[in-house]
């Protein structure tokens, strides 16, 4: 049985991984407006920059946090940076792809990649891992499938951008899962593999006069700066809410970056939404509504199991 201190501070500890959540998928849903803010500057300068100036925060992050024997052991074991060599090569796809989509006005289509994100992880981990879809999750992933080739035979669209986003996205998450370092540690990792060619890029950049770091104004380089600030500080809130949150939580939420990236595409920076990409959309939110209600039914359950199995 548990004590009212006990149940107090297990509350207060839900309440403030819930607004942790809330910030770090809320930061993550605002998003395209710090890459709306410096459209001037070419979407390889800012992924060098995002790299670049991520590094000494991500070392800052783990000194604190003093994982260093975490990154040590990561760096040793050959089957671990074999992964994350791989996922580092996601990473940046998928940083890069977001970056280019913003710029060159296809927030949309990164929205639509994060809202199906979740549907092709369960369909990879059915594809490359044998798990078993349930039939909601069947009917799921056909209605998302739907979505797309609606958009694309329809619409006269096929959803690039979205569909790199979320199967580079999806393939970097389900590596990490078998890759055994934390979250801070494996980013540090990833970030210090890609800081060679993203630092020889920016050298490169201002060796050629076309670097636009300093040459844009004092508001342009001083956001420049704050790329790293941007990257690890949601990541840093998201990690702490995980800690905190059920499963079920966290999945709810993560709902709430594609649907900022999807109000700003539409409401503040105007890209054309029509009845083909409302159709499709639909598609897709009905198929998320199923799967999210399923996942919210499996974990209420195994939660009364476990409180059942306690209370015995």
């Amino acid at each position: 049985m548990n004590a009212p201190g006990s149940a107090a501070v297990s509350t207060r500890e839900g309440r403030v991984g819930l607004a942790l959540g809330v910030i770090a998928f809320g930061f993550w849903g605002l998003f395209p407006l710090y890459f709306k803010a410096l459209v001037t500057v070419p979407p390889l300068e800012l992924l060098g920059h995002r790299i670049v100036w991520s590094v000494p925060l991500l070392a800052l992050l783990v000194h604190g946090r003093r994982s260093w024997p975490e990154v040590a052991a990561a760096v040793r074991d050959v089957r671990v940076l074999r992964v994350l060599l791989a996922t580092t090569i996601l990473i940046a796809v998928n940083w890069l792809l977001f970056i280019w989509a913003v710029v060159n006005d296809h927030v949309l289509q990164a929205s639509l990649g994060y809202f199906v994100n979740p549907l092709v992880s369960v369909s990879l981990g059915v594809a490359l891992l044998g798990e078993r879809l349930t039939r909601v999750g069947i009917v799921s992933v056909t209605l998302a499938g739907a979505g797309v080739v609606y958009l694309t035979v329809i619409g006269g669209e096929l959803p690039v951008v979205a569909l790199v986003l979320a199967f580079s996205f999806g393939m970097y998450g389900l590596l990490r899962k078998t890759a055994a370092v934390g979250a801070g540690p494996g980013l540090l990792v990833e970030t210090v593999l890609l800081a060679p060619a993203a630092l020889g890029y920016l050298v490169w950049a201002w060796a050629t006069g076309t670097l636009h770091f300093g040459a844009g104004g004092t508001v342009q380089t001083v956001l420049l700066c704050l790329a790293g600030v941007v990257t690890v500080l949601p990541l840093l809130c998201f990690t702490a809410a995980a800690r905190r949150l059920p499963l079920s939580t966290v999945g709810l939420l993560q709902y709430l970056s594609p649907t900022g990236n999807f109000l700003l595409a539409v409401l503040a920076f105007g890209e054309p939404f029509d009845r083909h990409r409302l159709a499709a959309f639909a598609f897709i939110w009905a198929a998320l509504a199923l799967f999210t209600a399923e996942q919210v039914v499996r974990a209420r359950r195994l939660r009364a199991r476990a409180v059942g199995e306690n209370g015995r």
